[in-house]
């Protein structure tokens, strides 16, 4: 099913419709995933021309995802408690772990997009000349957490009350994220 990008200043020809794969993790002891929202993976979302970080970061931004930036991913095991992230690979691949110890290793290739919901681990275990665009719902902040049992008790609180995305980074009011995450098991 087709995705129309909403928001002024998107490019509606970078997003393409695709299936998007979800992704649920348990609780790993150290990771605690999220307990009711999926990861998402949109393989090959993006048509990307000669300025793929910017026309990510507008791209985002035009659907209410901000706070960009452009770097890499961690090699270290680590989530996000605060906020949901967005992830455009723009430039070269890697092999990232997504879920913690239990969960999946994925490569992912210029064009691809994930959605990582908070609490969800993400490692890069190992690539080549890698640029990636972050991004994050509209008035939220990231901290950074490595899964050490001190953090425990107050990242699971945080991860509870981070509140769902109005809008989908890449297919705006009319995309997958809200059908995956709207839709609770």
């Amino acid at each position: 099913m087709p995705c129309a990008t909403k928001g002024a200043g998107a490019d509606p020809g970078i997003a393409r419709p695709v299936a998007v794969e979800a992704h649920r993790f348990a609780d790993d002891g150290a990771i605690p995933n999220n307990p009711t929202l999926p990861f998402l993976v949109y393989p090959g979302a993006l048509r990307l021309g000669d300025d793929p970080a910017a026309a990510c970061e507008a791209l985002f931004e035009a659907n209410g995802w901000g706070g960009s930036w452009r770097d890499g991913i961690y090699p270290f095991a680590h989530f996000h408690s605060t906020a949901h992230e967005v992830l455009a690979i723009c430039r070269g691949e890697a092999t990232v772990r997504f879920g913690g110890a239990a969960g999946i290793v994925r490569t992912v290739r210029p064009g691809d997009v994930v959605v990582i919901p908070a609490g969800v681990g993400h490692q890069n275990l190992g690539g080549a000349d890698l640029l990636v665009v972050g991004a994050y719902p509209q008035g939220q902040r990231w901290d950074l957490c490595y899964g050490k049992p001190e953090e425990r008790p107050r990242v699971l609180r945080n991860i509870e009350r981070v509140p769902l995305p109005r809008t989908d980074p890449v297919h705006g009011t009319d995309g997958p994220l809200l059908e995956h995450w709207l839709r609770r098991p």
